[in-house]
């Protein structure tokens, strides 16, 4: 990314302006919080930027099955079909939140967005969150969601041969380490639909250092929720964690990146598109200049977030187009 001795002056005035205004609001950062207070926090303040939800034919709770008995939250979103005989393809889409906040509601109108503009359904999962449930937790329940999508979508009148996975943040690594866990199952995926993704094992790149502080998500945050969910510094190294350590990343399904230039995590997420590249994987990576981390939730402020939903959108919409794939060998 480029260098700038100012990094704030990269910012676009209205990104400036949000900034601004969450500084003068004066409120207790979250890693001063306690996980059950941050939780409360980032909800109620998830949908102050947000646009106006569209409106979806069906909107659905209900819950599946994890691997230990636990009945794992979903909501469904989906437009009206075309006909009733025309199963939807479906986005599963994993919210972020450092694997440690976030929800079903947090991320509420940003799924009923990438419904409507894709016109395809999203099942969004809303897995467990630590300190009370560590690594791998919330990736085994975002794979346990995702074998179940593909085993029983079915009966929700989803299309089981045309499936994407995304998320942001936590929940872009998520959805990045489920497409590995799919290609080394033989389950065929049209996207990964990854929004600034953690992949890397350690936060050491340029961009953490030099949009450390006053980009909204800051140094401490990512401390803080990474302190809660890891185990031990050797959960680190595992690629459910930095899907940038995988042994291949081979045959992976096609991914979209979208990034935030003024990010933290903006130069692992380049990073982990260049590893895809190199390893053959089609790539669509799409840089907003001027906007931080969590900007997509901000279309009511910032016009990059529209144009993200927009090419988001796109994506999911090409990746649905190709003629059905058969499952890997």
């Amino acid at each position: 990314m480029s260098q700038h001795r100012n990094p704030r002056a990269l910012l676009t005035p209205a990104m400036h302006s949000v900034l601004d205004r969450i500084a003068r609001a004066g409120h207790m950062p979250l890693h001063a919080l306690s996980p059950q207070q941050a939780r409360s926090h980032y909800d109620k303040g998830a949908g102050v930027l947000e646009l106006a939800a569209p409106h979806l034919d069906r909107v659905e709770d209900f819950c599946l099955p994890a691997r230990d008995g636990y009945a794992v939250p979903v909501r469904l979103y989906a437009p009206k079909s075309e006909t009733t005989a025309s199963p939807l393809p479906v986005l599963l889409y994993f919210h972020g939140g450092g694997f440690t906040i976030g929800s079903l509601a947090s991320h509420d109108v940003l799924c009923r967005t990438l419904s409507h503009q894709a016109h395809c359904a999203v099942l969004s999962v809303d897995y467990r969150l630590a300190p009370e449930h560590k690594f791998p937790t919330a990736h085994n329940d975002a794979w346990d969601a995702l074998q179940w999508l593909a085993r029983h979508g079915g009966s929700r009148g989803l299309d089981t041969r045309r499936i994407a996975v995304g998320g942001d943040s936590a929940g872009g690594t998520l959805a990045a380490a489920c497409a590995l866990q799919a290609r080394d199952n033989g389950l065929a995926l049209r996207l990964q639909l990854l929004i600034y993704p953690g992949c890397s094992a350690q936060q050491d790149t340029p961009s953490h250092q030099r949009f450390a502080h006053g980009f909204l998500i800051e140094a401490p945050h990512i401390d803080y929720f990474f302190g809660h969910y890891l185990r031990t510094p050797a959960d680190r190294e595992d690629w459910r964690f930095a899907p940038m350590l995988a042994a291949s990343h081979d045959h992976l399904a096609p991914a979209w990146f979208g990034l935030a230039e003024c990010d933290p995590l903006v130069d692992e997420g380049i990073a982990y598109a260049d590893v895809l590249r190199a390893s053959g994987v089609p790539v669509d990576l799409e840089i907003y200049r001027g906007v931080v981390h969590e900007f997509i939730k901000m279309g009511r402020a910032i016009p990059e977030a529209l144009q993200a939903h927009a090419d988001a959108a796109r994506a999911l919409r090409n990746a649905f187009l190709i003629p059905t794939m058969s499952h890997l060998p």
